[in-house]
């Protein structure tokens, strides 16, 4: 007996090292984003600081780039194709920080901070010759006062978006001191000036999607979140400062800021003698929504995608759709968003509900040397990437640079879309999906939220809610899955995560397992009935956990802390959006996790201070930390646990 006891323990401890191993194993062939999408570094001249504010492929090849700094450059061979080095020209100089290029009729067209301007290079030399205003607008001179364009519309007129600037007083304000500041401008090439919308905040992205005009906003004051919005004429979005300028002869807008505030608190409130900032309120009984504003004024136009802040970037900047047709990979006619903050690209699919877009949002690529702002295909599928962090760290190594990115002709195994259904959404993915763990309900978990619309700086993801999955319907040839829930909520972001679904054959899960979807309007049609779903849950099927040793063994046992590796707290933080202003080793928005681990807190202590933060211990830091109050209790402890282990 004693003989077959011990077998039996040496055949399980044989099958854990198996086991083990093939774990071990795994994570190491685990796919990896360079392994289908490559990340190639533009060597820049001794000297030179391509603080790339624009990105432009030209239709002769070559690439060109103007700078933060006032310059634009024409790179020939920026590929470095042959092995041969890439060769720069500086074709104008002494801008005013330049945020974009357009090419037209032989000409370049850039937005300086006050004036979109031509420039003609007219003997060929690759050096301008002229430089030529188009239409100017007036500055106050603050800092904030960027101006991003051009995009060139349908009719060949201009689209410029304008920065708001930020009050004396009121610091954290953003507000509209000049014309036009807050607005979106369609500027045509006779000088004239038509004001298209309003409600922009940092309007850093813009791009032209089916012919229509779409641009992404920063998450601050009035932003809960960044995002992608819809952008037609006379449509207010989100800022109300511009609402400044709606009576003017020429604004398409008729709402007032007296309208506007008339129904939502401007929080502008008074303490011996001086404006106290508004904070974001904990456990507030009755927030604002955008989509309320929406009901009492017709003009709100509702993000059509929700970029989540901190997951999904922190300062999202440019636009570009994928028209490679397939040299860039299997996702043709998508969009692509980049962030400054977080050094990286996600990936967005549109769709129209009743007549509104909305749509999906994944992440893509990160690893970028510094911010990415400009983004622009070649001709041969390359996506050349400008960086930059001035103003706002990013989580590059760097302060500035070019590289490009480039698909390695391998087909990662990821959601290619999610479109909305009656009763849920339908996923379509790259590659056929294992059957067994595509119908399993415990492959799945999400939730909903939404973010508050306040004179606050940005928003906690509010009114949290689990998506409860009735059961799932996997297609014949496992490309598509549809995945059925009786609570979706319009206005909401619907996160889901497909933490079990897994490739048929390799056992892989997706590359990105976390899709983010703004529901505007639930699609109509037919809703699956039960019958046609699997409901089935392997956590019903295992087996029971052993039983406890006897109370007395247990009571003398030691209880240890676990703390979780640096792999194992990564989804806690970026699903918490720690990682939106903090970085292991360095200095973002707030400081590194070594340097709070330095302070001693206690884990207790840090998780008050997650829920409670006080900005007055961090003085040299100019954004203080909002309250966190959605993070859970358990994970706010594992995370400050991990981070007084980096002592």
């Amino acid at each position: 007996m004693i003989n077959k006891v011990i077998h039996n323990k040496i055949k399980v401890i044989i099958v854990l090292i198996v086991i083990g191993f093939s774990q071990i194993v795994l994570a190491q062939n685990a796919p990896k984003e360079e392994d289908y999408y490559r990340i190639t570094k533009v060597p820049t001249p001794e000297g030179v600081k391509v603080e790339g504010g624009g990105v432009l492929s030209l239709p002769d090849g070559t690439i060109a780039v103007c700078t933060r700094r006032g310059d634009v450059w024409i790179i020939e061979n920026p590929t470095m194709a042959n092995g041969y080095p890439s060769k720069f020209i500086k074709f104008a100089s002494g801008l005013h920080e330049p945020l974009g290029l357009a090419y037209k009729d032989g000409a370049l067209y850039t937005a300086q901070r006050g004036e979109l301007t031509k420039l003609v290079d007219t003997d060929g030399d690759r050096i301008a010759d002229v430089y030529e205003t188009v239409y100017a607008w007036p500055l106050s001179t603050h800092y904030h006062e960027y101006s991003f364009g051009p995009v060139i519309a349908p009719d060949n007129a201009f689209f410029v978006t304008a920065n708001v600037a930020f009050g004396n007083e009121e610091w954290w304000r953003g507000e509209s001191r000049v014309p036009w500041r807050g607005w979106t401008m369609k500027i045509y090439e006779d000088g004239r000036m038509e004001p298209w919308a309003t409600g922009m905040r940092s309007p850093a992205g813009y791009g032209l999607i089916d012919d229509e005009l779409f641009y992404t906003d920063n998450q601050g004051d009035w932003v809960g979140s960044g995002g992608l919005w819809h952008l037609p004429k006379g449509v207010f979005t989100a800022h109300p400062a511009g609402l400044k300028w709606s009576e003017h002869k020429d604004s398409p807008i008729k709402l007032t800021k007296e309208a506007f505030y008339g129904k939502i608190d401007k929080r502008q409130v008074k303490k011996n003698g001086r404006y106290v900032k508004p904070e974001n309120i904990i456990d507030e009984e009755d927030p604002d929504f955008v989509y309320e504003a929406k009901a009492s004024f017709p003009e709100v136009q509702l993000p059509a995608v929700v970029l989540p802040h901190g997951i999904l970037g922190i300062s999202n900047s440019e636009i570009k759709v994928d028209k490679t047709g397939g040299k860039f990979g299997p996702f043709s006619g998508q969009v692509f968003v980049g962030d400054m903050g977080q050094s990286k690209i996600m990936r967005v699919v549109l769709e129209k509900v009743k007549g509104e877009y909305q749509g999906v949002a994944f992440d893509f690529r990160s690893g970028f040397q510094s911010g990415v702002m400009r983004m622009d295909f070649d001709q041969n599928g390359n996506l050349f990437v400008g960086e930059t962090n001035r103003g706002w760290g990013s989580a590059g190594t760097t302060n500035s640079g070019l590289e490009f990115l480039t698909w390695t002709g391998r087909i990662p195994f990821e959601m290619k879309t999610v479109k909305s259904m009656p009763d849920g959404f339908e996923i379509e993915f790259t590659k056929p999906v294992d059957k067994s763990s595509a119908e399993d309900l415990d492959s799945y978990q999400g939730k909903s939220y939404i973010y508050k619309y306040h004179a606050a700086y940005g928003s906690p993801q509010a009114n949290l809610e689990t998506i409860n999955l009735k059961g799932v319907k996997v297609s014949d040839d496992g490309y598509k899955v549809r995945i059925v829930t009786d609570n979706l909520r319009p206005f909401y972001v619907h996160e889901i995560t497909l933490n079990g679904v897994k490739e048929k054959g390799s056992g892989q899960i997706t590359l990105h397992p976390t899709f983010y979807y703004t529901l505007n309007n639930i699609a109509e049609g037919d809703k699956l009935a039960l019958s046609q779903l699997s409901t089935k849950r392997s956590s019903s099927i295992k087996k029971k956990v052993a039983k406890k040793t006897k109370a007395s063994k247990t009571a003398v046992a030691k209880k240890t802390k676990t703390v979780l590796t640096d792999a194992q707290v990564q989804p806690l933080l970026t699903n918490n959006t720690c990682v939106a202003c903090h970085h292991k080793e360095k200095r973002i928005v707030g400081p590194s996790f070594k340097l709070i681990a330095k302070r001693n807190y206690t884990d207790e202590e840090m998780v008050d201070l997650i829920y409670n933060p006080q900005p007055k211990n961090w003085p040299e830091y100019a954004t203080p930390m909002a309250p966190m109050p959605q993070v859970p209790k358990d994970e706010a402890l594992k995370i400050a646990a991990w981070i007084n282990s980096l002592k």
